[in-house]
This record gives C-alpha cells, sequence and structure tokens, in this order.
C-alpha cells in the first residue's frame, strides 16, 4: 500500500488532459471483440480496470495491435472460450457487462476479481440473464463472484431494472444482442446512456423511448472511435479549482452526453463559476465563494462516482449539503458513504446520514491521516480536500488511484507548477 502526502499550497492554474470515459472504454472494447473486422480505438482508458477488460477479450480471441501512441486495432468476431479464468480487477463495471455478453456467447467462462469484487451484489445481473434463459452460477452457489457462465441459447425479454443502474441496464442488453428476440429495459430513472449511444453509432438495430430501450439480435459493424476525457475525473479539477483560491483550470474535451454533467449543475447551484463548451468539450472553472444546495435523489443514478468529491466541495461551502437517496453509494468500490462521512471526520469535517440521506455541513479542514479504503475516488477526493486544509494530510493506499486515474499526482503537480 502507498502513501501520498499532499499539503495546502496556492492556486491550481494551467490544461489537462483526463483519461478517457472508464464507462465508455469498457463498453467499446466489448463491441470491438464482438464486431466480425477491424475497429480502431483512440483515447483509451489507462487506467487498471479497463487494462482488465482488454486482456479478457484477448483472451476470449480477439487480436489487439496496440501501438506506440496508444491506439488500439482490435480484429474481433472470432471469440472463442478462453483457457483460464477471466479476471476483471476491481472493476465492478467490467464483470457486469462482460457477464451480459458472455451469457449469450457459446461457451464456457469464468468471470473474478480481486477481494472488492467478490463482496459486490451480482444479484442484480443474474436475475435478468437467469430470465433470459442463461447459466451462470456464483461460488458456491452464491450470487457473489466468481461467475461461472456456460453461454448461449438466450430469449429476449422486457426487464424492469429495481435499481437505477446503467451497468445492470448494459449487461442486459450486451446480453440481448445474441438473444433470439428483441431484448428491452425499463428504467424509472435515467442513468448513463453510454451503451445504447454505443449500439446506435456501431450499426445495432436500438430504439430509445421515454424510460425504454430496446435492442434486436445482431453485431456491430466494424467503426472507428475516439473516446473523450472522463467526466468523473474531470469532476475532481473541478471542484479542486473551485475550492482553492486564485485557480483557473482548463480540463479539455471531457465527455457532454446525457446523464454524465450532473456533477456541473451541482456545483452551479453551489456558485461555482464554471463553463462546459458544448462544442469543444473544455471544461474551464475558475475559484468562487460555494454555498450548499440539496442533491436530490433523482440526480444520484447519474452522480454515483462524483458524490466523494461533491461531498468535499460541501465541506469547503458555506452552509449545508444534502445528498439524498444515496443508497447505491454502500455497494460501490467501498461503502461509500460510510467512507466519505470517515474521510471529511478525520479532517474535522462536520458530516452525518440521516437513513439513504447525506449530510455535509460547510466550514474549515484541518490536515490528517486518511484511507483510500481501496478506493479510487476515496483517494482523489483526500487529496482535494488536502488542497485547502490548514497543514498536510496523508492518503494511505494511493495505489488504488491506478485503477482510474494513474497520472493524478503528476497532473497535480503540473497544475500546482502553472502557478508559479
Amino acid at each position: 500500500m502507498s502513501v501520498f502526502e499532499v499539503g495546502p499550497g496556492g492556486p491550481l492554474r494551467g490544461r489537462l488532459s483526463v483519461p478517457g470515459d472508464k464507462s465508455i472504454s469498457h463498453r467499446v472494447l466489448l463491441l470491438a471483440a464482438l464486431a466480425d473486422g477491424t475497429c480502431t480505438i483512440r483515447g483509451l482508458s489507462d487506467g487498471l480496470d479497463v487494462r482488465c477488460t482488454l486482456s479478457i477479450i484477448r483472451q476470449v480471441g480477439a487480436d489487439v495491435d496496440e501501438g506506440s501512441d496508444g491506439t488500439l486495432r482490435i480484429r474481433g468476431g472470432r471469440l472463442h472460450g478462453p483457457d483460464d479464468v477471466l479476471d476483471v480487477g476491481n472493476s465492478g463495471t467490467g464483470i457486469r457487462l462482460l457477464a451480459g455478453m458472455l451469457a449469450g456467447l457459446p461457451f464456457r467462462s469464468v468471470l473474478d476479481g480481486d477481494a472488492s469484487i467478490r463482496r459486490r451484489p451480482m444479484d442484480r445481473v443474474l436475475a435478468p440473464l437467469a430470465q433470459m434463459g442463461a447459466r451462470v452460477s456464483g461460488s458456491d452457489g452464491s450470487t457473489l463472484a466468481p461467475l461461472a457462465i456456460d453461454g448461449g441459447g438466450l430469449t429476449g425479454i422486457e426487464y424492469e431494472s429495481p435499481v437505477a443502474s446503467a451497468q445492470v441496464k448494459g449487461c442486459v442488453l450486451f446480453a440481448g444482442l445474441s438473444a433470439d428476440g428483441p431484448t428491452t429495459v425499463v428504467e424509472a430513472l435515467q442513468t448513463r446512456a453510454h451503451t445504447e449511444e454505443l449500439f446506435a453509432v456501431t450499426g445495432i438495430d436500438v430504439v430509445e423511448e421515454p424510460g425504454r430501450i430496446t435492442v434486436s439480435p445482431g453485431r456491430p459493424v466494424p467503426f472507428d472511435h475516439e473516446v473523450e476525457g472522463d467526466p468523473s475525473q474531470a469532476a475532481f479539477w473541478a471542484v479542486a479549482a473551485s475550492i482553492v483560491p486564485g485557480s483557473e483550470v482548463v480540463v479539455q474535451d471531457v465527455y457532454r452526453g446525457p446523464a454524465r454533467g450532473g456533477f456541473v449543475d451541482v456545483l452551479r447551484r453551489m456558485g461555482a463559476d464554471l463553463d462546459h463548451d458544448p462544442d469543444g468539450g473544455d471544461l474551464t472553472v475558475r475559484a468562487a465563494a460555494l454555498h450548499g444546495t440539496v442533491v436530490g435523489a433523482e440526480e444520484v443514478p447519474g452522480l454515483v462516482d462524483e458524490i466523494p468529491v461533491l461531498a468535499v466541495a460541501a465541506a469547503c461551502a458555506e452552509g449545508e449539503t444534502r445528498f439524498e437517496g444515496v443508497a447505491e453509494l454502500r455497494v460501490k468500490e467501498s461503502d461509500r458513504i460510510a467512507t466519505v462521512e470517515g474521510l471529511l471526520e478525520a479532517m474535522g469535517g462536520s458530516v452525518r446520514t440521516e437513513g439513504d440521506v447525506l449530510v455535509v455541513e460547510g466550514g474549515r479542514l484541518r490536515g490528517a491521516s486518511v484511507r483510500s479504503h481501496h478506493d479510487h475516488r476515496i483517494a482523489m477526493a483526500g487529496a482535494v480536500a488536502a488542497l485547502v486544509a490548514d497543514g498536510p494530510t496523508t492518503v494511505d493506499g494511493w495505489d488504488a488511484v491506478a485503477t482510474s486515474y494513474p497520472g493524478f499526482a503528476d497532473d497535480l503537480a503540473a497544475l500546482r507548477g502553472g502557478g508559479d
């Protein structure tokens, strides 16, 4: 376990690019593996989660050529059973999407991951897959990883998801590509639309209606795709630039699609000075005095990854901020309600939970020793909070950041250098 020390300092200034969107990166790799022909992908996330998915599509037969500039050329369409267990690492997105794709393919495979993955709920994807006729079993008869999948023979269904989850939606829609008829997912709250967006641009027959997405069986045509910057990573710099006096930061080419700009809306309500260019994608943020707000439960599906750092913004704002309906945060890489609470309390913040509501009272933060709990977003949220604490902060377990943003510390150093 590594330790990262961050102290308070001067303003953050400069331009940077964050890693390619992690959610999109997983999906384009799966689509490239299914396509009968060669796909070209640029800007893929360089985090360990996505590297695990890339390794898995290789194991099931995709031919991957990785250029020195990071460009990938992937020839898919000739998939076969793997020789070994497929390791998703720490990726909840990876295991759930892959479970859907592999459930439709005519071979046996086993999906596994790290200790965190083995604790995360898989019943939310096993239930709809079972309705489609999939033969998927968890460890020792449970619904937990490792997941053994005997693929093929799926039937299209209409599925109303009981949880607002883009991972569940994506799992069912990927399985639907190999079903014997149309598959529909009904969702009460809109979640990230990456799966259906990418299906549409890669030639798959997908129909979107309010609250309903229907996919017909088929395969993507070969495609070229450039992955835009990850909004969930940009959110860390948006909060950092907002709370550190004198800062001005431009995050280049940030994805602007539906259900991903929620953190921008929340920060604007809090008084942040920021602009997201609708054409070029640049997100420009300047320091501003923040005040509390209420984040409604209907907003949370688009904010599950950003709430840890938004809680840091709330801890630096005037007044109280309420995050409502955040139960889903309990089943992420860590119990993010508990770990956010622990992070802010360690740094002198005032925070409490009221059932599924997280309440943060603004004030001043102090330097402290905090833990990542093996959660990359908690680690980075701790580093952002440290920028305005009254002394140095150490983040224990910093190596978790490699999951999604290996260059975070370097980018922070560059922005601090930009203020000299």
